[in-house]
């Protein structure tokens, strides 16, 4: 499989994955967790298509049905390097997937629906290897007419400070779209 730049469907309109996934430097033949990764699997699908057959992405989700229609969304595309991964994110270690393993861990809208940041990171974090990139992606904390509610969203401040409790270096902090901000951490 080539590298694409053609558009996988989705409903996330607000966020544009190539440029998310470029930021980060996905590459051909890599190991990629997009934790959270919801039915639609707008960010796995993309990504599974910049890493190639070579590579593999593993959508992680706490729910059955989401992994379900990832998988017939991945097959619809002819995409076959996603693997789904039932998961809840918010227990450390619960996720099938090894210490080290990943070369980068995606973490895409998913801070402001969850109780336990801190644990979602770290369970990121162990899956990471060393010198791999975690890509944290949320809302703003701004007002906006659409999105969650401005009390349920996350800063970047918080996130930067779990981040550094977890010995991961802050890479590069970035606009991901008008109501989102990116930053991509390295672990050490």
């Amino acid at each position: 499989m080539a590298l694409s730049t053609s558009k996988i469907p989705g409903g996330n309109e607000l966020l544009n994955p190539l440029f998310i996934l470029n930021k980060v430097g996905l590459e051909e033949g890599m190991k990629v967790g997009d934790l959270g990764c919801g039915g639609r699997g707008f960010f796995t699908l993309q990504a599974a298509r910049l890493v190639g057959d070579k590579g593999t992405v593993y959508g992680v989700d706490v729910l059955k049905s989401a992994l379900q229609s990832l998988k017939s969304e991945a097959e619809a595309n002819g995409i076959y390097n996603v693997k789904p991964v039932w998961s809840n994110l918010e227990i450390y270690g619960a996720t099938k997937i090894n210490d080290g393993f990943l070369d980068v861990a995606l973490i895409i809208n998913v801070l402001f629906q969850v109780k336990e940041k801190d644990i979602v990171l770290k369970e990121a974090w162990r899956m990471l290897k060393r010198e791999g990139k975690l890509l944290v992606i949320d809302w703003k904390k701004t007002g906006a007419p659409f999105g969650p509610p401005v009390e349920m969203r996350v800063s970047k401040e918080r996130v930067k400070k779990i981040a550094e409790s977890l010995n991961l270096i802050l890479l590069e902090e970035f606009e991901a779209g008008n109501y989102h901000y990116g930053l991509i951490f390295k672990k050490v």
